[in-house]
């Protein structure tokens, strides 16, 4: 009989958020642990970190730079010894990057896009693959995005970043996959909120063109003419990693309203 999902279809489940003081991350983290799992979250902004603690008891959490090899060893260490264990790991850290053209780019931001979005991702999972490896099973969810199905012009380092998550997800399904572990990636397409208002506003400075009519343009290109949310995510996240998505490994889930058009 194939599991349905239910109210509280994570209890028992552990899981680490990367990010997860604001945004999509805060809004899966609050989901897992509506779902009953339990919780640990990091972020690298200590005042945002700090508050999103404090509003929510039930997480906890370390304030953590998940581009630095260090400080993702003590960041698992300290996750473990919290949980217990780890059955979820959500990659969820990124950045948008700059907005130029490649001839534009520095080498500096070219480096520090790749380091948030792709290297995290690396560092992250190289920690919980052996951990899940042992405990004979597990889920690791990356954060691509449809810029990392088709390009995106002027984003060069975020569409290469996230066109490589897509490589490392199925590798890792592929080295994961007879031990038990699943490893899938969402491929986002504009989800409401502050990050996406800076990338308009950005793409708006760069071109001359008004900021509502780039707005404009990032909607006319979806089937459903609307943003996602951070809640569209978070779903896809919990289905993900439940029993309900229990086959479905090495895949490239996109949530985007059908980007028909860059």
């Amino acid at each position: 009989m194939t599991s349905v999902l239910q109210p509280q279809s994570h209890v028992g489940q552990r899981a680490l958020v990367t990010a997860a003081a604001s945004g999509i991350g805060r809004v899966t983290a609050q989901a897992l642990l509506d779902a009953g799992a339990q919780v640990f979250i990091c972020d690298s902004n200590p005042a945002q970190l700090a508050a999103t603690l404090a509003a929510e008891p039930r997480l906890h959490g370390l304030q953590c730079d998940v581009t630095v090899e260090d400080q993702v060893t003590t960041l698992f260490a300290t996750a473990l010894k919290e949980l217990g264990g780890l059955e979820i790991l959500v990659n969820n850290a990124g950045v948008s990057g700059p907005t130029a053209l490649v001839e534009e780019t520095s080498l500096a931001d070219w480096r520090q896009c790749l380091a948030v979005n792709l290297d995290a991702s690396f560092l992250c999972a190289r920690a919980a693959a052996p951990l899940m490896r042992r405990q004979g099973g597990g889920s690791i969810v990356n954060m691509s995005s449809t810029a990392g199905l088709f390009g995106l012009p002027r984003r060069a380092p975020y569409a290469s970043a996230k066109w490589a998550i897509r490589g490392l997800t199925r590798t890792l399904a592929q080295e994961l996959g007879p031990h038990g572990v699943r490893v899938n990636c969402i491929c986002a397409g504009s989800v409401s909120g502050e990050r996406i208002d800076r990338v308009i506003a950005a793409e708006a400075a760069k071109t001359g063109v008004p900021e509502s009519s780039v707005r404009a343009q990032y909607t006319d290109a979806v089937s459903l003419r609307t943003f996602i949310s951070a809640d569209d995510i978070a779903n896809t996240i919990l289905f993900l990693t439940s029993a309900a998505g229990a086959r479905i490994s090495g895949q490239d889930i996109t949530v985007d309203g059908h980007t028909e058009t860059f």
